[in-house]
Protein backbone atom coordinates (compact mmCIF):
# COMPACT_ATOMS: atom_id res chain seq x y z
CA UNK A 1 0.00 0.00 0.00
CA UNK A 2 2.08 3.40 -0.96
CA UNK A 3 2.31 5.77 2.23
CA UNK A 4 -0.25 8.37 0.59
CA UNK A 5 -2.81 6.35 0.92
CA UNK A 6 -1.71 4.45 4.01
CA UNK A 7 -1.84 8.39 5.72
CA UNK A 8 -5.04 8.98 4.47
CA UNK A 9 -6.72 5.56 5.64
CA UNK A 10 -5.02 6.68 8.81
CA UNK A 11 -6.52 9.97 9.24
CA UNK A 12 -9.92 8.33 8.21
CA UNK A 13 -9.74 6.02 11.67
CA UNK A 14 -8.64 8.57 13.51
CA UNK A 15 -11.45 10.80 12.15
CA UNK A 16 -13.93 8.05 12.70
CA UNK A 17 -13.11 7.19 16.42
CA UNK A 18 -13.89 10.19 18.57
CA UNK A 19 -17.30 11.11 16.65
CA UNK A 20 -18.65 7.43 16.02
CA UNK A 21 -17.68 6.34 20.06
CA UNK A 22 -19.27 10.10 21.32
CA UNK A 23 -22.73 9.52 19.29
CA UNK A 24 -23.29 6.38 19.46
CA UNK A 25 -22.91 6.15 23.43
CA UNK A 26 -26.84 6.00 24.18
CA UNK A 27 -27.98 7.72 21.25
CA UNK A 28 -31.67 7.34 20.41
CA UNK A 29 -34.72 9.11 19.04
CA UNK A 30 -38.17 9.09 18.27
CA UNK A 31 -38.59 7.48 14.86
CA UNK A 32 -42.38 8.66 15.10
CA UNK A 33 -43.14 10.77 11.40
CA UNK A 34 -41.06 13.79 11.19
CA UNK A 35 -42.17 17.43 10.38
CA UNK A 36 -41.68 18.84 6.71
CA UNK A 37 -38.68 20.34 7.97
CA UNK A 38 -36.83 17.80 10.10
CA UNK A 39 -37.01 15.77 6.54
CA UNK A 40 -35.61 18.39 4.95
CA UNK A 41 -32.73 18.72 7.33
CA UNK A 42 -31.84 15.01 6.97
CA UNK A 43 -32.40 14.97 3.33
CA UNK A 44 -29.51 17.75 3.71
CA UNK A 45 -27.43 16.24 5.61
CA UNK A 46 -27.65 12.53 3.49
CA UNK A 47 -26.31 14.69 0.71
CA UNK A 48 -23.49 16.37 2.23
CA UNK A 49 -22.30 13.02 3.02
CA UNK A 50 -22.59 11.56 -0.29
CA UNK A 51 -20.96 14.40 -1.55
CA UNK A 52 -18.22 14.48 0.72
CA UNK A 53 -17.84 10.51 0.06
CA UNK A 54 -17.83 11.21 -4.03
CA UNK A 55 -14.69 13.71 -2.98
CA UNK A 56 -13.07 11.50 -0.90
CA UNK A 57 -13.36 8.85 -3.66
CA UNK A 58 -11.72 10.97 -6.17
CA UNK A 59 -9.17 12.13 -4.07
CA UNK A 60 -8.57 7.54 -3.44
CA UNK A 61 -7.64 8.32 -7.24
CA UNK A 62 -5.73 11.22 -7.56
CA UNK A 63 -3.53 10.07 -4.79
CA UNK A 64 -2.77 6.88 -6.85
CA UNK A 65 -2.09 9.28 -9.74
CA UNK A 66 0.73 11.15 -7.54
CA UNK A 67 -1.76 14.11 -8.00
CA UNK A 68 -0.09 16.85 -5.22
CA UNK A 69 -3.86 17.43 -4.69
CA UNK A 70 -5.36 14.65 -3.94
CA UNK A 71 -4.26 14.86 -0.07
CA UNK A 72 -5.52 18.23 0.40
CA UNK A 73 -8.96 16.90 -1.15
CA UNK A 74 -9.03 13.80 0.83
CA UNK A 75 -8.08 15.71 4.03
CA UNK A 76 -11.16 18.31 3.10
CA UNK A 77 -13.58 15.27 2.62
CA UNK A 78 -12.56 13.82 5.99
CA UNK A 79 -13.75 17.59 7.88
CA UNK A 80 -16.93 17.48 5.96
CA UNK A 81 -18.13 13.39 6.35
CA UNK A 82 -16.91 14.44 10.76
CA UNK A 83 -18.90 17.77 10.62
CA UNK A 84 -22.06 16.15 8.96
CA UNK A 85 -21.95 13.47 11.70
CA UNK A 86 -21.67 15.94 14.51
CA UNK A 87 -24.71 17.64 13.07
CA UNK A 88 -26.30 14.63 12.06
CA UNK A 89 -26.00 13.12 16.09
CA UNK A 90 -28.46 17.10 16.98
CA UNK A 91 -30.73 16.46 14.40
CA UNK A 92 -34.08 14.51 14.84
CA UNK A 93 -34.87 11.34 12.89
CA UNK A 94 -30.77 11.89 11.55
CA UNK A 95 -29.28 7.36 11.41
CA UNK A 96 -26.21 8.31 12.64
CA UNK A 97 -25.54 4.58 12.18
CA UNK A 98 -25.79 5.48 8.21
CA UNK A 99 -23.08 8.19 8.32
CA UNK A 100 -20.49 5.78 10.15
CA UNK A 101 -21.48 3.30 7.15
CA UNK A 102 -20.05 5.79 5.05
CA UNK A 103 -16.86 5.56 6.75
CA UNK A 104 -17.05 1.88 6.34
CA UNK A 105 -17.18 2.13 2.89
CA UNK A 106 -14.44 4.83 2.68
CA UNK A 107 -12.29 2.44 4.27
CA UNK A 108 -12.58 -0.43 2.15
CA UNK A 109 -12.53 2.07 -0.82
CA UNK A 110 -8.78 2.99 0.36
CA UNK A 111 -7.90 -0.96 0.67
CA UNK A 112 -9.36 -1.57 -2.29
CA UNK A 113 -7.36 1.50 -4.23
CA UNK A 114 -4.40 0.10 -3.08
CA UNK A 115 -4.83 -3.37 -4.30
CA UNK A 116 -2.60 -4.38 -7.27
CA UNK A 117 -3.94 -6.97 -9.18
CA UNK A 118 -6.40 -7.57 -12.30
CA UNK A 119 -8.74 -9.97 -10.34
CA UNK A 120 -11.31 -9.63 -7.36
CA UNK A 121 -12.72 -12.49 -5.92
CA UNK A 122 -15.18 -9.93 -4.08
CA UNK A 123 -15.98 -7.18 -5.72
CA UNK A 124 -18.82 -5.55 -4.48
CA UNK A 125 -19.43 -3.14 -2.11
CA UNK A 126 -21.73 -3.86 0.98
CA UNK A 127 -25.17 -1.72 -0.10
CA UNK A 128 -25.57 1.91 1.81
CA UNK A 129 -28.27 0.45 3.87
CA UNK A 130 -29.07 -2.77 4.13
CA UNK A 131 -31.46 -5.32 5.73
CA UNK A 132 -31.13 -7.96 7.23
CA UNK A 133 -31.49 -10.24 3.96
CA UNK A 134 -29.12 -7.98 2.14
CA UNK A 135 -32.36 -5.65 0.57
CA UNK A 136 -31.41 -2.08 0.45
CA UNK A 137 -33.30 -0.20 2.72
CA UNK A 138 -34.22 2.13 0.21
CA UNK A 139 -35.86 -0.41 -1.73
CA UNK A 140 -38.88 -0.73 0.48
CA UNK A 141 -39.07 2.74 1.00
CA UNK A 142 -42.97 3.24 2.05
CA UNK A 143 -42.94 -0.81 2.13
CA UNK A 144 -42.98 -0.19 -2.10
CA UNK A 145 -46.53 -0.07 -2.62
CA UNK A 146 -48.92 0.39 0.73
CA UNK A 147 -48.80 1.64 4.36
CA UNK A 148 -49.14 -2.28 5.84
CA UNK A 149 -46.59 -3.33 3.21
CA UNK A 150 -48.73 -6.25 2.56
CA UNK A 151 -50.08 -4.95 -0.51
CA UNK A 152 -47.47 -6.14 -3.21
CA UNK A 153 -47.55 -9.56 -1.07
CA UNK A 154 -50.95 -9.86 -1.58
CA UNK A 155 -50.64 -8.53 -5.25
CA UNK A 156 -47.63 -11.37 -6.33
CA UNK A 157 -49.40 -14.51 -4.32
CA UNK A 158 -53.10 -13.77 -6.17
CA UNK A 159 -52.53 -11.98 -9.03
CA UNK A 160 -51.81 -14.45 -11.84
CA UNK A 161 -50.32 -11.89 -14.23
CA UNK A 162 -47.57 -10.73 -11.58
CA UNK A 163 -46.98 -14.30 -11.38
CA UNK A 164 -46.43 -14.63 -15.45
CA UNK A 165 -44.51 -11.68 -14.92
CA UNK A 166 -42.21 -13.43 -12.54
CA UNK A 167 -42.30 -16.36 -14.11
CA UNK A 168 -41.00 -14.72 -17.79
CA UNK A 169 -37.90 -12.68 -15.31
CA UNK A 170 -37.10 -16.51 -14.42
CA UNK A 171 -36.98 -18.07 -17.75
CA UNK A 172 -37.13 -16.53 -21.01
CA UNK A 173 -36.02 -13.32 -19.63
CA UNK A 174 -33.55 -13.97 -16.73
CA UNK A 175 -30.53 -12.95 -19.49
CA UNK A 176 -32.37 -9.88 -19.49
CA UNK A 177 -32.80 -9.48 -16.09
CA UNK A 178 -29.47 -10.22 -14.93
CA UNK A 179 -28.19 -7.63 -17.59
CA UNK A 180 -30.53 -4.99 -15.87
CA UNK A 181 -29.40 -5.96 -12.60
CA UNK A 182 -25.17 -5.34 -13.65
CA UNK A 183 -26.22 -2.04 -15.94
CA UNK A 184 -27.87 -0.55 -12.62
CA UNK A 185 -25.42 -1.44 -10.42
CA UNK A 186 -23.01 1.04 -12.27
CA UNK A 187 -25.69 3.69 -12.15
CA UNK A 188 -27.37 3.32 -8.96
CA UNK A 189 -24.83 6.15 -7.61
CA UNK A 190 -26.74 8.74 -9.82
CA UNK A 191 -30.69 7.15 -10.24
CA UNK A 192 -31.35 6.25 -6.65
CA UNK A 193 -31.02 9.38 -5.11
CA UNK A 194 -33.60 10.67 -7.05
CA UNK A 195 -36.22 8.15 -5.95
CA UNK A 196 -34.88 8.39 -2.51
CA UNK A 197 -35.97 12.22 -2.04
CA UNK A 198 -39.15 11.58 -3.55
CA UNK A 199 -40.16 8.50 -1.27
CA UNK A 200 -39.93 6.04 -3.85
CA UNK A 201 -39.36 2.55 -3.49
CA UNK A 202 -36.02 2.29 -5.53
CA UNK A 203 -37.10 -1.35 -6.73
CA UNK A 204 -39.93 0.70 -8.37
CA UNK A 205 -37.08 2.59 -10.35
CA UNK A 206 -35.08 -0.51 -11.17
CA UNK A 207 -38.49 -2.56 -12.32
CA UNK A 208 -39.27 0.53 -14.70
CA UNK A 209 -35.90 0.46 -15.76
CA UNK A 210 -35.61 -3.57 -16.15
CA UNK A 211 -38.70 -3.35 -18.77
CA UNK A 212 -37.69 -0.01 -20.62
CA UNK A 213 -34.20 -0.21 -21.65
CA UNK A 214 -32.98 -3.17 -19.74
CA UNK A 215 -30.24 -0.42 -18.17
CA UNK A 216 -28.88 0.67 -21.74
CA UNK A 217 -28.91 4.73 -21.91
CA UNK A 218 -28.96 4.52 -25.70
CA UNK A 219 -32.12 2.31 -26.31
CA UNK A 220 -34.65 4.04 -28.18
CA UNK A 221 -37.88 2.77 -29.35
CA UNK A 222 -39.34 2.61 -32.53
CA UNK A 223 -41.80 5.58 -31.34
CA UNK A 224 -38.96 8.01 -30.23
CA UNK A 225 -38.39 7.42 -26.95
CA UNK A 226 -34.94 7.12 -25.65
CA UNK A 227 -33.18 7.04 -22.56
CA UNK A 228 -32.63 4.52 -19.72
CA UNK A 229 -35.78 4.88 -18.43
CA UNK A 230 -37.48 6.18 -22.28
CA UNK A 231 -38.70 9.52 -22.26
CA UNK A 232 -40.77 10.81 -25.54
CA UNK A 233 -39.28 13.99 -26.45
CA UNK A 234 -42.59 15.86 -25.54
CA UNK A 235 -43.12 14.34 -22.25
CA UNK A 236 -39.16 14.99 -21.40
CA UNK A 237 -39.46 18.72 -22.09
CA UNK A 238 -42.10 18.90 -19.75
CA UNK A 239 -40.00 17.41 -16.82
CA UNK A 240 -37.08 19.15 -18.27
CA UNK A 241 -34.88 16.81 -21.00
CA UNK A 242 -33.85 17.18 -24.29
CA UNK A 243 -31.30 19.20 -26.10
CA UNK A 244 -28.65 20.92 -23.52
CA UNK A 245 -27.41 23.67 -26.01
CA UNK A 246 -24.11 20.89 -27.10
CA UNK A 247 -25.99 18.26 -28.87
CA UNK A 248 -26.68 16.22 -26.47
CA UNK A 249 -30.23 14.98 -25.57
CA UNK A 250 -30.25 14.52 -21.70
CA UNK A 251 -32.87 11.87 -22.15
CA UNK A 252 -29.76 9.67 -22.18
CA UNK A 253 -28.37 10.66 -18.70
CA UNK A 254 -29.07 8.66 -16.00
CA UNK A 255 -29.13 11.19 -13.37
CA UNK A 256 -31.56 13.47 -14.68
CA UNK A 257 -33.77 10.59 -16.23
CA UNK A 258 -34.31 9.65 -12.86
CA UNK A 259 -34.93 13.05 -11.63
CA UNK A 260 -37.75 13.17 -14.25
CA UNK A 261 -39.14 10.34 -13.73
CA UNK A 262 -39.56 10.75 -10.19
CA UNK A 263 -41.05 13.67 -10.50
CA UNK A 264 -43.27 12.51 -13.20
CA UNK A 265 -44.41 9.61 -11.03
CA UNK A 266 -45.30 11.73 -8.19
CA UNK A 267 -47.52 14.09 -10.64
CA UNK A 268 -49.37 10.72 -11.57
CA UNK A 269 -49.99 9.58 -7.96
CA UNK A 270 -51.32 12.59 -7.38
CA UNK A 271 -54.27 13.05 -9.60
CA UNK A 272 -54.53 9.05 -9.51
CA UNK A 273 -55.11 8.84 -6.27
CA UNK A 274 -51.65 6.98 -5.08
CA UNK A 275 -52.81 3.99 -7.45
CA UNK A 276 -49.46 2.79 -8.67
CA UNK A 277 -50.97 0.22 -11.50
CA UNK A 278 -52.73 2.72 -12.68
CA UNK A 279 -49.71 5.17 -12.77
CA UNK A 280 -47.47 2.60 -14.39
CA UNK A 281 -50.44 2.33 -16.93
CA UNK A 282 -50.13 6.51 -17.72
CA UNK A 283 -46.14 5.69 -17.56
CA UNK A 284 -46.79 3.33 -20.73
CA UNK A 285 -50.28 4.13 -22.13
CA UNK A 286 -50.30 7.54 -21.78
CA UNK A 287 -51.19 9.68 -18.60
CA UNK A 288 -54.49 11.39 -20.74
CA UNK A 289 -55.88 8.12 -21.09
CA UNK A 290 -54.99 6.72 -17.38
CA UNK A 291 -56.74 9.75 -16.24
CA UNK A 292 -59.82 9.18 -18.48
CA UNK A 293 -60.43 5.80 -17.89
CA UNK A 294 -59.91 6.17 -13.79
CA UNK A 295 -62.54 8.96 -13.67
CA UNK A 296 -64.79 7.13 -15.79
CA UNK A 297 -64.24 4.07 -13.79
CA UNK A 298 -64.36 5.79 -10.61
CA UNK A 299 -61.63 4.50 -9.46
CA UNK A 300 -61.88 1.38 -9.95
CA UNK A 301 -58.43 -1.32 -10.18
CA UNK A 302 -56.40 -1.24 -12.96
CA UNK A 303 -57.10 -4.88 -12.61
CA UNK A 304 -61.05 -4.61 -13.03
CA UNK A 305 -61.96 -6.46 -16.00
CA UNK A 306 -63.52 -3.33 -16.94
CA UNK A 307 -60.61 -0.78 -16.47
CA UNK A 308 -58.27 -3.41 -17.46
CA UNK A 309 -59.85 -3.97 -21.03
CA UNK A 310 -59.53 -0.51 -21.62
CA UNK A 311 -55.76 -0.01 -22.28
CA UNK A 312 -53.81 -1.76 -25.05
CA UNK A 313 -51.81 -5.27 -24.88
CA UNK A 314 -48.53 -3.43 -24.71
CA UNK A 315 -49.54 -1.17 -20.75
CA UNK A 316 -51.16 -4.60 -19.74
CA UNK A 317 -48.18 -6.54 -20.31
CA UNK A 318 -45.92 -4.08 -18.72
CA UNK A 319 -47.38 -2.91 -15.73
CA UNK A 320 -47.26 -6.53 -14.26
CA UNK A 321 -43.86 -6.68 -15.48
CA UNK A 322 -42.62 -3.70 -13.88
CA UNK A 323 -44.20 -5.42 -10.71
CA UNK A 324 -42.44 -8.68 -11.04
CA UNK A 325 -39.49 -6.96 -11.48
CA UNK A 326 -39.65 -5.02 -8.67
CA UNK A 327 -40.35 -7.97 -6.07
CA UNK A 328 -37.34 -9.77 -7.83
CA UNK A 329 -35.38 -6.87 -6.87
CA UNK A 330 -36.60 -7.27 -2.84
CA UNK A 331 -36.85 -11.07 -2.75
CA UNK A 332 -33.91 -13.17 -5.43
CA UNK A 333 -33.00 -15.30 -2.83
CA UNK A 334 -36.89 -16.66 -2.32
CA UNK A 335 -36.03 -18.00 -6.02
CA UNK A 336 -33.10 -18.83 -6.16
CA UNK A 337 -31.64 -15.87 -8.07
CA UNK A 338 -28.19 -15.20 -7.58
CA UNK A 339 -27.46 -11.09 -8.97
CA UNK A 340 -23.34 -11.24 -9.81
CA UNK A 341 -21.59 -9.06 -7.43
CA UNK A 342 -20.25 -5.88 -9.01
CA UNK A 343 -17.65 -3.54 -8.14
CA UNK A 344 -19.42 0.00 -9.14
CA UNK A 345 -17.59 2.45 -6.73
CA UNK A 346 -17.72 5.46 -8.22
CA UNK A 347 -14.29 7.24 -9.44
CA UNK A 348 -13.36 9.75 -12.07
CA UNK A 349 -10.73 9.73 -14.87
CA UNK A 350 -8.99 12.20 -16.97
CA UNK A 351 -7.99 11.23 -19.95
CA UNK A 352 -3.91 10.89 -20.74
CA UNK A 353 -4.43 11.17 -24.45
CA UNK A 354 -7.18 10.92 -26.79
CA UNK A 355 -9.22 7.91 -26.88
CA UNK A 356 -12.44 6.34 -28.23
CA UNK A 357 -14.80 4.26 -25.88
CA UNK A 358 -13.93 1.23 -27.80
CA UNK A 359 -10.42 1.75 -27.04
CA UNK A 360 -10.64 2.06 -23.33
CA UNK A 361 -12.91 -1.08 -23.45
CA UNK A 362 -10.08 -3.02 -25.23
CA UNK A 363 -7.04 -1.63 -23.16
CA UNK A 364 -9.04 -2.20 -19.40
CA UNK A 365 -9.34 -5.55 -20.70
CA UNK A 366 -12.10 -7.77 -18.50
CA UNK A 367 -10.84 -6.27 -15.34
CA UNK A 368 -12.76 -9.70 -12.86
CA UNK A 369 -15.62 -9.03 -15.22
CA UNK A 370 -17.81 -11.43 -17.45
CA UNK A 371 -18.86 -8.79 -19.91
CA UNK A 372 -15.80 -5.68 -19.63
CA UNK A 373 -16.10 -2.61 -19.25
CA UNK A 374 -18.21 -0.94 -22.43
CA UNK A 375 -21.36 -1.00 -21.64
CA UNK A 376 -20.05 0.82 -18.07
CA UNK A 377 -18.41 3.23 -20.17
CA UNK A 378 -21.35 3.90 -22.05
CA UNK A 379 -23.63 4.41 -19.81
CA UNK A 380 -21.73 6.73 -17.33
CA UNK A 381 -20.93 8.89 -19.98
CA UNK A 382 -23.10 8.97 -22.25
CA UNK A 383 -22.40 12.04 -24.55
CA UNK A 384 -20.37 10.23 -26.55
CA UNK A 385 -20.18 7.83 -29.22
CA UNK A 386 -18.68 4.40 -28.84
CA UNK A 387 -16.23 5.45 -31.40
CA UNK A 388 -16.12 8.99 -30.61
CA UNK A 389 -12.23 10.22 -30.07
CA UNK A 390 -12.50 11.83 -26.54
CA UNK A 391 -10.13 14.15 -26.04
CA UNK A 392 -7.31 14.24 -23.75
CA UNK A 393 -8.01 15.80 -20.60
CA UNK A 394 -11.38 15.39 -20.79
CA UNK A 395 -12.82 13.64 -17.21
CA UNK A 396 -14.94 10.56 -17.91
CA UNK A 397 -17.09 9.19 -15.03
CA UNK A 398 -16.08 5.40 -14.35
CA UNK A 399 -15.15 3.06 -11.25
CA UNK A 400 -12.31 2.87 -8.90
CA UNK A 401 -10.92 -0.52 -10.43
CA UNK A 402 -11.72 1.16 -13.94
CA UNK A 403 -9.26 4.37 -12.96
CA UNK A 404 -6.72 1.54 -11.72
CA UNK A 405 -6.85 -0.55 -15.07
CA UNK A 406 -6.73 2.72 -17.05
CA UNK A 407 -3.43 4.07 -15.17
CA UNK A 408 -1.70 0.28 -15.90
CA UNK A 409 -3.09 -0.38 -19.19
CA UNK A 410 -4.44 2.27 -21.15
CA UNK A 411 -1.58 5.34 -20.88
CA UNK A 412 1.07 3.92 -22.13
CA UNK A 413 2.63 -0.13 -23.21
CA UNK A 414 1.75 -2.63 -25.48
CA UNK A 415 -1.78 -2.94 -24.58
CA UNK A 416 -2.55 0.35 -25.13
CA UNK A 417 -0.43 0.04 -28.28
CA UNK A 418 -2.49 -2.39 -29.71
CA UNK A 419 -6.11 -0.71 -28.42
CA UNK A 420 -4.78 2.12 -30.50
CA UNK A 421 -4.01 -0.12 -33.57
CA UNK A 422 -7.54 -1.85 -33.14
CA UNK A 423 -9.51 1.20 -33.31
CA UNK A 424 -7.59 2.56 -35.92
CA UNK A 425 -8.16 -0.72 -38.55
CA UNK A 426 -9.90 -0.65 -41.16
CA UNK A 427 -11.06 -3.94 -43.06
CA UNK A 428 -11.26 -2.28 -46.01
CA UNK A 429 -8.12 -1.53 -46.52
CA UNK A 430 -6.94 -4.90 -46.47
CA UNK A 431 -4.93 -6.61 -48.93
CA UNK A 432 -5.57 -10.18 -49.85
CA UNK A 433 -3.07 -12.80 -51.14
CA UNK A 434 -2.59 -16.26 -52.41
CA UNK A 435 0.31 -16.40 -50.16
CA UNK A 436 1.31 -18.08 -46.67
CA UNK A 437 -0.33 -15.94 -44.30
CA UNK A 438 2.35 -13.78 -42.29
CA UNK A 439 1.85 -12.29 -38.32
CA UNK A 440 0.54 -9.09 -38.14
CA UNK A 441 2.36 -6.90 -35.56
CA UNK A 442 1.22 -3.46 -33.99
CA UNK A 443 3.30 -0.61 -35.37
CA UNK A 444 4.86 0.55 -31.57
CA UNK A 445 2.39 3.80 -32.34
CA UNK A 446 -0.23 4.98 -33.96
CA UNK A 447 2.03 7.77 -35.32
CA UNK A 448 5.14 5.78 -36.06
CA UNK A 449 1.80 4.77 -39.43
CA UNK A 450 0.48 8.01 -39.60
CA UNK A 451 1.21 9.63 -43.31
CA UNK A 452 0.17 13.51 -44.39
CA UNK A 453 -3.63 13.50 -44.40
CA UNK A 454 -4.74 14.36 -47.86
CA UNK A 455 -6.40 17.13 -48.48
CA UNK A 456 -10.04 15.49 -49.57
CA UNK A 457 -11.25 12.23 -48.22
CA UNK A 458 -14.28 10.14 -49.88
CA UNK A 459 -16.66 8.60 -47.17
CA UNK A 460 -16.69 5.06 -47.67
CA UNK A 461 -19.59 3.02 -46.78
CA UNK A 462 -20.04 2.36 -43.09
CA UNK A 463 -17.92 4.79 -42.09
CA UNK A 464 -18.62 7.62 -39.28
CA UNK A 465 -17.88 11.04 -39.06
CA UNK A 466 -16.28 9.82 -35.65
CA UNK A 467 -14.42 6.89 -37.38
CA UNK A 468 -13.03 9.14 -39.89
CA UNK A 469 -11.91 11.52 -36.84
CA UNK A 470 -10.33 9.10 -35.27
CA UNK A 471 -8.60 7.36 -38.15
CA UNK A 472 -6.73 10.57 -39.82
CA UNK A 473 -6.70 11.99 -36.23
CA UNK A 474 -8.34 14.77 -36.46
CA UNK A 475 -10.83 16.99 -33.85
CA UNK A 476 -14.92 16.02 -34.67
CA UNK A 477 -15.75 19.63 -34.12
CA UNK A 478 -13.17 21.28 -36.43
CA UNK A 479 -13.70 18.32 -39.39
CA UNK A 480 -17.79 19.08 -39.13
CA UNK A 481 -17.41 22.75 -39.30
CA UNK A 482 -15.20 22.56 -42.06
CA UNK A 483 -17.39 20.55 -43.83
CA UNK A 484 -20.65 22.17 -42.69
CA UNK A 485 -22.26 18.74 -40.96
CA UNK A 486 -24.57 19.74 -37.98
CA UNK A 487 -24.51 17.63 -34.67
CA UNK A 488 -25.32 16.08 -32.89
CA UNK A 489 -25.51 12.88 -35.24
CA UNK A 490 -22.86 14.23 -37.54
CA UNK A 491 -24.55 12.60 -40.66
CA UNK A 492 -22.59 11.43 -43.61
CA UNK A 493 -23.05 9.37 -47.10
CA UNK A 494 -20.92 7.08 -48.95
CA UNK A 495 -18.93 9.33 -51.53
CA UNK A 496 -19.70 12.49 -49.77
CA UNK A 497 -15.77 13.85 -49.90
CA UNK A 498 -14.54 15.37 -46.97
CA UNK A 499 -12.17 18.36 -46.37
CA UNK A 500 -9.88 17.07 -43.90
CA UNK A 501 -8.76 20.14 -41.79
CA UNK A 502 -7.07 19.79 -38.66
CA UNK A 503 -6.02 16.51 -39.32
CA UNK A 504 -2.54 14.96 -38.05
CA UNK A 505 -3.09 11.89 -40.04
Amino acid sequence: MPLSVRSSTAALVVAIAPVAGLLLAGLSFDASALSRRDQQAVDALNQRVQAAETKYRESIVKIGNADPEGIAQSNAALEDIEDVIVECGKQRGCSVGTMLAAYKRLLKANADAAGDGDTDTSLADEPPDTSADGVPQSASAASLLSADGQRLVRLVQNNPAVQAGIRRWLTDMRVALITSHENYQYMRHLMSPSFQRNGLPEALLFGIMAKESNGRVHAGSRVGATGPLQFMPATGRRFGLGPDGTGFDTRYDPRASADAAASYLNERFAELNNDIEMSLAAYNGGEGRALRVFRASGGRSFWDTDVYNQFPAETKDYVPMVIAAAWLYLHPKEYGLVFPSVDARPATLRLARAASIYELTICLGNGGTRDGYMRALRNLNPRYEADQFIPAGTTLQVTARMAGLYNRHCVSGARADLARTLVLSDARNAVVSAGPLMPVTAPPAPAAVATQAPRDYPVQRGETLYSIAGKFQCDVDTLASANAIRGPRYAIRPGQVLKLEGCKG
